[in-house]
């Protein structure tokens, strides 16, 4: 048997304990699957008094976890404290710097310094594994590593927010609104006491640059990532969604156009007849389209103790075997630096509701604004009738350029006659 694989931990949260668990119940098994033992031998978090499930009293404790990038007796640092900036970011820099291998689940980290720190680990020769990152236990990242790396991806796109599309979900079940079921999912621990970083889309958008930067081979750049959240959607939307055939899902979307890289985040009107249309819950999914494969689908868990915690240890081995490839599948240095596709050019169809006055010529009017900008309605939906109440009008359209869609909904909410903003959701051909 090999020299053991020596591991150092900073951050004990959740996902840590979870490796510390996965450690000590399978490193029989993991030891003959890394080829060497697993030996966890130091540990960081910020409080050692916390009380935690697992057993830390053969590991050493360091208060400050960029010792774990010096301490000669680790091989491996697991950054899983969290944040884009600050500890996390010097620790994974230091621990390239100093000779060891680097395995994260910091989505925010690699959207934000991704390239950088490839470029550091190929360097220093050393492994950046991120498995965990991306949508929990789905095995997303080697499988574009890996199972695709033959195939050039044409588009990829996938539900990569449990809570949203737990959000989403609830909402269709039970009719209730947004706010409503957005406090139950905090009462039951699915949504934060903040829950802005999901439900505006945020974490969704990291990890969608993430995968762009694996799947098409460019650096990685979350701000060239056009993010909306589920705030808007309402119970009204859901429901019209169904009776006209659609789920409404938080999507991260990327592709390539000839104006560049599009990646994009926000609600969208997914097909009943798409099998990522019945991904419910909690659940994430990631569909890659590529050039031989064709589509495959990978589904699972996209957050939680032990998925993630699976997913760290799914890297470890691949460090224990010594199994190095590019971060980001092709060398750093060779990662393009892809154009943003404005998303004013997004050619697609679209979803627009309206809450209107019941009086002679509102659909005229909204026809006409439609008619300047050259969009062409495929259907059109009124329900109800009301002297002195607002009532809603859906209309949905064939393809056009989102800058005209834009213009028009603008327009369209200056009518006297329009009660609100007009709610627009983007239809995707999956």
């Amino acid at each position: 048997m090999n020299s053991p694989l020596r591991i150092g931990i900073a951050g004990l949260g959740t996902v840590g304990a979870g490796v510390v668990k996965l450690l000590a119940e399978h490193g029989r098994l993991l030891s003959l699957r890394g080829g060497r033992p697993l030996k966890l031998v130091a540990v960081s978090a910020r409080s050692k008094a916390k009380k935690r499930d697992i057993d830390l009293s053969r590991v050493r404790w360091e208060k400050d976890p960029l010792a774990l990038a010096a301490a000669p007796d680790v091989d491996v640092v697991i950054e899983l404290i969290g944040g884009s900036r600050g500890i996390a970011r010097q620790l994974v820099q230091k621990a390239l710097a100093a000779g060891k291998h680097v395995v994260t689940a910091n989505k925010a980290l690699l959207a934000m310094h991704g390239t950088e720190l490839a470029t550091l680990a190929e360097k220093k020769g050393r492994i950046l594994a991120f498995e965990a990152a991306v949508a929990g236990g789905i095995p997303i990242i080697k499988a574009l590593r890996e199972g695709l790396v033959g195939n050039r991806v044409r588009r990829l796109y996938g539900i990569l927010n449990g809570t949203c599309n737990y959000i989403l979900t609830t909402m269709r079940e039970t009719g209730r609104d947004f706010d409503v079921v957005l406090a139950e999912a905090q009462a039951a621990g699915y949504a934060e006491t903040d829950p802005s970083f999901d439900v505006d889309g945020i974490d969704a958008a990291h990890k969608l640059a993430v995968l762009t930067g694996a799947a098409f081979g460019c650096r990685v750049n979350f701000e060239g990532v056009h993010v909306e959240g589920i705030r808007r959607v309402t119970s009204m939307d859901i429901q019209f969604a169904e009776e006209l055939g659609y789920r409404i899902k938080l999507l991260g979307l990327a592709r390539g156009t000839p104006y560049g890289i599009e990646q994009r985040v926000h609600p969208c009107m997914v097909s009943l007849e798409a099998p990522i249309a019945h991904i419910e819950g909690v659940f994430n999914a990631v569909v890659v389209e590529g050039d031989f494969v064709g589509t495959t689908m990978f589904q699972g868990r996209g957050a939680g103790q032990g998925p993630t915690a699976s997913a760290v240890v799914a890297d470890l081995v691949d460090v224990a075997r010594g199994r190095d490839m590019p971060a980001f599948v092709v060398p750093a240095a060779r990662l393009a630096a892809k154009k943003v596709s404005p998303m004013g050019r997004h050619i697609g169809a679209y979803y627009m509701r309206l809450m209107v006055q019941d009086r002679p010529g509102v659909i005229a009017a909204l026809s006409s604004v439609l008619a300047k900008e050259r969009i062409s309605v495929e259907s059109m939906l009124q329900r109800g009738r009301s002297r002195s109440a607002e009532v809603p009008v859906v209309l949905t359209t064939h393809e056009t350029e989102e800058a005209a869609m834009q213009r028009a909904a603008a327009r369209i909410g200056k009518l006297r006659a329009v009660a609100e903003e007009p709610c627009l959701i983007r239809i995707e051909a999956l």
